[in-house]
Order: C-alpha cells, then structure tokens, then sequence
C-alpha cells in the first residue's frame, strides 16, 4: 500500500494517483485526511507549548522554532489588528504587521546578550536554548493575545469614533487598557519561562536571576522599539501612517505616563502604584512557590 500525503494511499496496489485521476473521490478523501491531520499536528504542537514539558529545551530543532514562531506571528497579527482597528482598518493592518516585526527585533538585537546572561548566571543554557526559551515566553504572550482579540476587536467597535468629541479621553484609555493587558500576558508567560528555568538550572537562584536580566534587557528594548515602531494605537489628531515622521523623538514610559495622567485626572501615581502591585504581588509569590519540575 503506498503512502500519499501522510497517509496510507486508499487506490488499489500498482495504481497511481496521477494527474488525470484527481477528480477522483478516493485522491480527494486522501487530500482532505492529510490536510485535517496537519491541522491536528500543529494543535498539537500548540498544546505542548502551553504544557511545557522540562526537556523542551533539549531539542531546539527547526522544526520546533518554526511551529513557535507561527504562533507567535499568527496570535500578535491577530491581536495587533484589533489594537490598530480603533483608528482605521489600515492602521490594524499596519499593527498586524509590526506587532511580529517588534518581537523579531527585541530577540534578534538581544539574542546574544541574553545567551551570555543565560550562561554567566549558571542556568547552563547555550545560546539556541536561549533563544527557544524566550521565544516560547513571547510565543505563550501572543497565544494570551490572540485569544483576547475578539474582546478587544468589540472594545475598538464599541469605543467613540475618533472624530468625536470623547475621542481624546477615549484614545487615553485604550492605551492603558492594552498596556495593563500586555503586561498581563507577558507576566502569565514569563512564569511559564521560569517553571522552564527551573527545569534546567540547577538551582533556584540562577533561574530567578537569569529572568529577572532577562526581562530587564527585552521589557527597556522592547519598550523603545515599540516607540520607534509607533503608531500602534493611532492618536485621533493625527494621519495613519505605517511610522511616525520624528520616530526618534521621545521615550515610550514618558507617553504612558502622561496618558495615565490623562485618564486618571491627574491621579496617575496611585493607579500606577496600584497597577504595579496587582501584576507584581501574585509574581512573585508565583516565583517563590513555583515547583521545581521534575524530569522523567
């Protein structure tokens, strides 16, 4: 019995599916079992990804890094359309598009950096388990993302338009409402990472010690670049456009700052203390209680 498309071929022995025979009930019954078992497999690679196992570092094959990576750009595409859709549908496919591009920079410009940090602090991480490791995390973010996108999506329908009289006060809380919810899956990933850091390190402190660098290094470049990269939101007053003419001018923490300030009538510092301790408090008390996973 031959073997077509990952599956046993269902023509009778010594015939063959040739060009001529595609309008053939069998050859397509074939196609479509192939197609369905490549969608099981990638979910199945899905599943893995959000159960991680403790030796998913020792691979860190093509094939792995391809599968993660699709997730990556297919949850941020999804989520970056939404974040964008408020302003115009251009500009949710312009976010669709640097929302992956803002990912492959902060890990390509950090790659060698956070390998060194990986090896200096004792995890015993090379540099391709490195990159797998935070690539899963950015990879866990985007799948959080990708699912909210249809809440977000009607949060954007439902907002005022950006030509009414609210849309300034409008623009000022969809901005903190997709920072808070950044944050939120970032800080859901980067636990993951560290039951993965565990797994590897040989102890606790170099698992701790090496995310905590870690996130340092990606959250103070990720943050500029994702200012470079702006608009993302799309200010009301201003034409959408794919980059701002003075891309280089400003910092990212000083426009949130002074859109909490916005939202928050001037009570930004209490909403940021508070912001700071509801992501923070159950972080590290996640860290400290987090098991030390066993390998088989």
């Amino acid at each position: 019995m031959k073997v077509f498309g990952g599956f046993p071929d269902l023509l009778p022995t010594g015939t063959s599916a040739l060009p001529g025979r595609t309008n053939s009930p069998i050859y397509h019954f074939s196609r479509t079992k192939a197609s369905q078992t490549g969608v099981l497999t990638y979910a199945m690679h899905l599943r893995r990804l959000i159960h991680l196992s403790p030796d998913w570092l020792d691979e860190p094959s093509a094939r792995r890094v391809v599968v993660v990576a699709g997730a990556t750009v297919l949850g941020l595409a999804a989520y970056g359309f939404t974040v964008g859709y408020w302003r115009s549908p251009v500009m949710g496919a312009y976010v669709a598009v640097k929302m992956p591009l803002l990912i492959l920079l902060t890990l390509a410009c950090n790659g060698l950096l956070n390998g060194l940090l990986g090896l200096l602090l004792g995890t015993g991480l090379g540099f391709r388990q490195s990159w797998l490791a935070l690539l899963t995390s950015f990879s866990l973010a985007a799948l959080i993302l990708g699912s909210l996108s249809p809440v977000t999506w009607l949060m954007a329908w439902n907002a005022p338009p950006p030509d009414s009289a609210g849309a300034a006060q409008a623009h000022a809380a969809y901005l903190v409402t997709h920072t808070f919810l950044i944050g939120f899956a970032g800080v859901t990933a980067n636990l993951h990472l560290h039951r993965l850091l565990l797994a590897n390190a040989p102890n606790r402190t170099a698992a701790t010690a090496t995310l905590l660098a870690w996130l340092g290094g990606n959250c103070f470049l990720g943050a500029q670049f994702s200012w470079i990269l702006r608009p993302f939101f799309g200010s009301p007053s201003l034409d959408v456009a794919f980059l701002r003419p003075d891309a280089m001018r400003g910092n990212f923490y000083q426009t949130v700052w002074f859109s909490l300030q916005s939202f928050t009538g001037g009570h930004g510092r209490p909403v940021l203390v508070l912001m700071l301790l509801i992501l923070l408090i159950p972080v590290l008390r996640a860290i400290r209680t987090n098991p030390k996973p066993t390998r088989p």
